[in-house]
């Protein structure tokens, strides 16, 4: 019987695998310390599906098992890092996943089909949205067995968001832009959208455009001396 592996780094996929996989062969790794080729060849696993994941995957991994990463935008547009965010950032609404086979480059690999995504809600809600979808695909990937096929199309790269994006641009005159700014950051384990006040950090989650007006839940701290 076949062995599968499933590396992320995020609670809601944790929760979606012990949700969607079946009882026998299928393991669940979250720590990248322990993603070893010693300890995947231990397993021999048909695939390893990777629905979130930060760190660069070991070529010798990539090159003796078969890897499927899973990636919010319309490849080769929109390679690279915080796709979600990027995207929101650009007015996007909608966006597809893209499940790929890994290769030594990131997210230029070879693409099994790709599965359409609302970008409706804020970060969080997008993220669990996406979960279940990807769960979905890896069990049609299981049953199916697609071949991947080349990319095509020219190549948009994204660069990962930085903590000094996350504060919200003085220059910000339109509410739309105001509600993504916050909404797409909105997300558990990622730091919110901010300002600076002073000596005080404001942070701002659950925007809500109403009418003419935006309402979002403050958070206030009282930024720490660096020691």
């Amino acid at each position: 019987m076949n062995k599968y592996i499933v590396a992320t780094i995020k609670k809601w996929n944790v929760r979606q695998f012990y949700a969607s996989r079946p009882k026998k062969n299928w393991y669940l790794i979250t720590d990248p310390k322990k993603l070893i080729f010693k300890y995947v060849k231990s397993i021999q696993p048909r695939y390893i599906f990777f629905p979130h994941w930060s760190k660069k995957v070991n070529k010798k991994i990539t090159s003796n098992f078969e890897c499927v990463c899973f990636h919010e935008t319309k490849v080769p547009y929109g390679r690279g890092g915080s796709p979600i965010q990027n995207l929101i950032i650009r007015n996007h609404k909608k966006t597809v996943i893209s499940a790929i086979k890994m290769i030594d480059k990131l997210d230029a690999g070879p693409i099994y089909f790709q599965y359409s995504l609302s970008l409706h809600g804020n970060a969080q809600q997008v993220y669990e949205r996406a979960s279940k979808i990807i769960f979905n695909m890896i069990k049609i990937i299981i049953k199916k067995k697609p071949k991947p096929l080349a990319q095509k199309g020219k190549v948009i790269k994204f660069k990962r968001r930085t903590m000094k994006q996350n504060i919200i641009p003085k220059n910000i005159k339109n509410l739309n832009k105001l509600f993504n700014h916050i909404r797409m950051l909105d997300a558990q384990s990622y730091p919110s959208a901010f300002i600076k006040y002073g000596k005080l950090k404001i942070d701002f989650t659950k925007a809500k455009i109403k009418k003419k007006s935006l309402e979002a839940n403050v958070n206030i701290k009282l930024i720490s001396k660096k020691k």
